[in-house]
């Protein structure tokens, strides 16, 4: 005989996204389940894993209100300004933090110690089971909920199922939602580099000709970069050994953080727009990059994925609270309706953006530059763009609202 597990909610996926939801759901109580094939408890990679994550103020609160970031502020890295520029122009922004409070941009996290303090949060919460490793071998909805049919021969019936299984998403090609896609010819390159000169605090992308390139402060004196170039030329500079590929980066960065070297392996990913046509299907949600995977250019992609995942927690635990279904076409709707808006106009924004310093006519430079100058002379303008990046505008989620709003909400 199948041995059924119920609970309210399950979530195919366990990331960063998915464990983030899951954690949101369990402070208030919802049974949620997460399934995902890679283990809870993954071998120390102090130094294997290269890729950070920028988690701006309206996330942080987020983080802080289910008990998650106080594990993750140990080795975050506060961004204290921000400094976006055109190579080779006189011309640049500066966002101080100073200039809209006394709180950081933002921190820079490490992904590892990301999913580590989520891992931990979600195990201290008795809501919460985690099936890790564990695949799934198919699904199934109806109008009363959804099954899942595990590796290991039982069943997982839930309300709701949620996919938060990444860009590639099996799960939302299983619902049959189309998916619109883009591929920039572009390569990410990520690495981590030690330096001898402190980086205060200091995050600043420049706008090159081949492409955009970020520097992130980590804790200690310590930097991640994000470089996005063509695919062929970014082959070629993967190919480099590790010595040529230091001297790349110091000519791109300058003495400004004094000698630099490797202080990680050199990794990539390929650099692709996915967007989903719907959201939600009847018993069954998508969030983070299940639902759209942006260009990395602006670091708001883990950002937008736990606005998601805010919203539909809040959903959930409101229609949990008041003993209603929580994966009823009502609540689907509120969901979707509440994220798609938010969700489109970042994808147009970074996809913008992108297209626009991919573009080297003289007079869209010059345009640029005129807007560089424009917004850094215009305080109410940058302090617009500001809050924006801080993810603290918008019609936001309780949970991301500072303390004193939430209490009132």
């Amino acid at each position: 005989m199948t041995e059924i597990l119920r609970c309210e909610v399950a979530i195919v996926g366990g990331g960063m996204t998915g464990l983030a939801l899951a954690a949101a759901l369990g402070v208030d109580g919802v049974d949620t389940v997460v399934v995902d094939r890679m283990p809870a408890d993954l071998p120390p990679s102090s130094n294997a894993d290269p890729r950070v994550t920028a988690v701006a103020l309206g996330s942080v609160r987020f983080l802080e209100s289910i008990g998650a970031f106080a594990a993750m502020r140990a080795t975050a890295a506060p961004i204290l300004d921000i400094r976006v520029a055109e190579a080779h122009s006189p011309f640049a922004v500066h966002y101080d933090h100073r200039d809209v409070g006394d709180e950081p941009l933002g921190y820079i996290v490490e992904n590892a110690n990301i999913r580590d303090s989520l891992i931990a949060r979600c195990r201290e919460l008795p809501a919460v089971r985690l099936l890790m490793p564990q695949a799934y071998v198919d699904v199934a909805r109806d109008p009363r909920g959804a099954t899942v049919s595990l590796a290991d021969g039982r069943q997982l019936r839930a309300k709701l199922l949620v996919a938060a299984d990444g860009k590639f998403s099996r799960l939302r090609e299983r619902f049959g939602i189309r998916t619109r896609s883009w591929a920039y010819g572009q390569t990410g390159i990520v690495a981590t580099l030690g330096h001898e000169l402190p980086h205060d605090g200091l995050a600043y992308e420049t706008f090159f000709p081949d492409g955009p390139f970020a520097v992130l402060p980590m804790r200690g004196d310590r930097s991640s970069i994000v470089w996005a170039l063509e695919d062929e030329l970014a082959g070629a500079v993967l190919a480099l050994p590790a010595e040529a590929f230091e001297a790349e980066v110091q000519d791109r960065i300058g003495d400004r953080l004094g000698r630099l070297s490797l202080a990680s392996p050199v990794k990539s990913f390929p650099m692709v727009l996915k967007w989903a046509e719907r959201f939600t299907v009847e018993r069954a949600a998508l969030v983070g990059d299940a639902a759209r995977g942006i260009h990395p250019i602006a670091g708001q992609g883990w950002n937008l994925a736990l606005r998601d995942a805010a919203a539909l927690a809040e959903i959930v635990a409101g229609a949990h609270r008041l003993g209603l279904d929580v994966g009823s076409a009502k609540a689907l709707a509120r969901y979707e309706r509440w994220r798609r808006f938010d969700a489109l106009a970042l994808v147009a924004i970074t996809d913008g953006i992108n297209r626009l310093f991919a573009n080297d006519v003289t007079a869209l430079r010059l345009a640029r530059n005129l807007g560089f100058a424009l917004v850094d002379q215009v305080p109410p303008l940058k302090q617009l763009f500001m809050r924006h990046a801080m993810g603290v505008m918008g019609d936001l989620p309780r949970r991301m609202r500072p303390a004193e709003a939430r209490m009132r909400a």
